[in-house]
């Protein structure tokens, strides 16, 4: 099978829930393959799919690292840090990230909800209101979270 072949098969294992197997298509490229940006990001998917968050955090480190302009892997390395306990990194981690967060509202979205569990609630509703400008959809998923339970009301 080519490469092609494999990622196909492998999403349409993740969309449909067989996270295993996805894994096991992709395991069995060859070594060259496995850094490339399609397979860390279906790899960091899965495992955060399945709520592995030292493994996906591990993994979106490097992506970071291979990948230094591109937004996904900060967002998805901080949430990993904020689930494992470790708010403050996760903050920092999309502050040090690249411009190109900044225009993603999951990059408010993400730091509205680490300020709130931080106790910094004035800047917790400022990334909040940045994240709902850009994308409304959002609020919808604030409404919900219960990391921004103390802020619901803004909404």
């Amino acid at each position: 099978m080519t490469f092609e072949q494999i990622v196909r098969i492998a999403e349409g294992y993740s969309e449909l829930g067989m996270l295993d197997d996805a894994l096991a298509q992709i395991d069995q490229l060859d070594s060259e393959h496995q850094d490339r940006l399609e397979i860390l990001q279906i790899r960091v998917d899965i495992l955060l799919r399945k709520k592995h968050w030292e493994d996906a955090l591990r993994l979106s480190l490097r992506f970071c690292a291979i990948n230094p302009s591109q937004p996904h892997g900060y967002v998805h390395a901080a949430f990993c840090l904020h689930e494992l306990g470790r708010t403050s990194e996760a903050k920092q981690t999309l502050l040090e990230g690249p411009a190109t967060l900044l225009d993603e509202p999951v990059y408010y979205y993400n730091l509205a909800c680490y300020e709130t569990v931080l106790g910094n609630l004035e800047q917790a509703k400022a990334y909040l209101r940045a994240s709902l400008r850009l994308d409304k959809s959002f609020r919808e998923m604030a409404k919900k979270d219960p990391d921004l339970k103390p802020i619901r009301d803004e909404l």
